[in-house]
């Protein structure tokens, strides 16, 4: 994908930590290449995390993230830290910059031992070195207390700024074909058919995000990609010369697509894929186990990653409320969260049920599946829940025989 196509989420994410005026964004600066991030010399310049989708070679696309200091003061301070913490739970590699003047300091210590409980890679940047002689010692200095890789490096004289770009790289995980949406269970020549109804929540003219990267999948993994909607599908399947090796519906249209598919066709659906593809399909098949489990006054949190206009028949607000009671019976009490809030609080939940996660990066759904799991709150995602409730999730999985394996065992 292009800078300009690459959505977000599937942009690696640098985060940069550090007290304030340390560097951190003269350092942004620098490896950007560009005057993205405010550079001042009064403490405190940057409030709110700031987000920069860009391009830094040989890297690809990214998304830079510049925090506030970690040493803000006051109550409006603690706010800003609270968010600057928040930022781990999207970052894939962090940067921790630390004032050559200074050296090392009590906050520099909490936020690396904040980093590493989370196992995110870290690097750790000696900033202002043209203006240090002794630099090296204080660079060793600072990779033994702090027990990380160490770059001394200079925003102002440009200097270590490539040894920090290829420290960046060494550090990404190689797991690349590990989380293809669809592309390990299909080979090159397949037909893959893609059921997708006009989502009245996407904007005028396109498809929604889930659809467009499947189908940019397909095309990748030399496959043929198939585009109809839920009232074609049947006459589609008919008119093809062989069998497709998949079908992949939306959700919301699970039951019709099931019925139109021969069972000796695979089914899936978008939001199944994206519960592996982003996050952890096996625990969240666990989380369906829960759902007969739920007793009057449970609460269930329903989160989505992104905030969107609200239909009149909005699947999170209204659709799996009313799915939710009818199965189970109970009288349940539904919260919400969207976009960048997940929750404080996993804890007080019976059930978390969250979308697909298509503008979360991996790491950021991973960590909310991961809170989930510390507390033993189970967590489904809307696609799941849907072919559950409708009672095709076991068709549905097919494809994935981990999983399948699993849900049998819950049954």
């Amino acid at each position: 994908m292009s800078l300009n196509s690459t959505p977000r989420s599937e942009r690696v994410h640098i985060a940069l930590f550090g007290k304030r005026n340390a560097g951190k964004s003269s350092i942004i600066n620098a490896i950007t290449e560009q005057e993205i991030s405010i550079v001042s010399e009064f403490k405190g310049t940057t409030t709110d995390p700031v987000y920069k989708s860009i391009e830094i070679l040989p890297i690809g696309p990214c998304v830079i993230i510049d925090t506030a200091g970690l040493d803000d003061e006051g109550e409006l301070g603690e706010l800003r830290k609270k968010k600057t913490l928040e930022v781990l739970d999207k970052t894939d590699v962090a940067l921790v910059v630390v004032d050559g003047l200074i050296g090392v300091t009590e906050y520099d210590i909490k936020i690396v031992k904040e980093i590493k409980e989370k196992n995110i890679p870290i690097l750790g940047v000696l900033n202002k070195i043209d203006s240090n002689d002794s630099y090296t010692d204080m660079a060793q200095d600072m990779a033994r207390k702090l027990s990380i890789q160490v770059v001394p490096a200079s925003a102002v004289a440009k200097k270590g700024i490539k040894e920090i770009k290829n420290k960046i790289i060494s550090l990404l995980p190689q797991e690349e074909d590990k989380f293809k949406i669809v592309g390990d269970l299909i080979n090159p020549g397949d037909l893959v058919v893609l059921v997708t109804p006009i989502d009245k929540a996407a904007p005028k003219g396109r498809i929604i995000l889930p659809q467009q990267q499947t189908i940019r999948d397909i095309l990748e993994s030399d496959a043929i990609a198939i585009v109809t909607k839920e009232y074609e599908l049947k006459q589609t399947l008919e008119s093809l010369g062989r069998k497709p090796k998949l079908v992949i519906t939306d959700s919301q249209v699970f039951l019709k697509v099931s019925a139109d598919t021969p069972k000796d066709i695979m089914l899936t659906s978008f939001s199944i894929l994206f519960a592996r593809y982003k996050g952890d399909l096996v625990e969240m098949v666990k989380g369906i186990k829960a759902i007969k489990n739920l007793k009057d006054g449970d609460k269930v949190l329903v989160s989505e990653g992104c905030t969107h206009h609200k239909q009149a028949d909005d699947i999170g607000r209204v659709k799996i409320p009313r799915w939710l009671r009818q199965i189970t019976g109970k009288e349940l009490t539904f919260e919400y969260s969207s976009g960048m809030v997940f929750t404080d609080d996993v804890k007080q939940y019976s059930l978390i049920v969250h979308c697909g996660g298509c503008m979360l990066n991996r790491t950021a759904m991973c960590s909310r599946i991961n809170d989930a799991k510390e507390y033993d709150v189970p967590i489904v995602n809307y696609g799941m829940l849907i072919a559950y409730v409708q009672g095709i999730l076991e068709r549905a999985l097919e494809p994935f025989p981990m999983a399948k394996l699993e849900y049998e065992e819950l049954e």
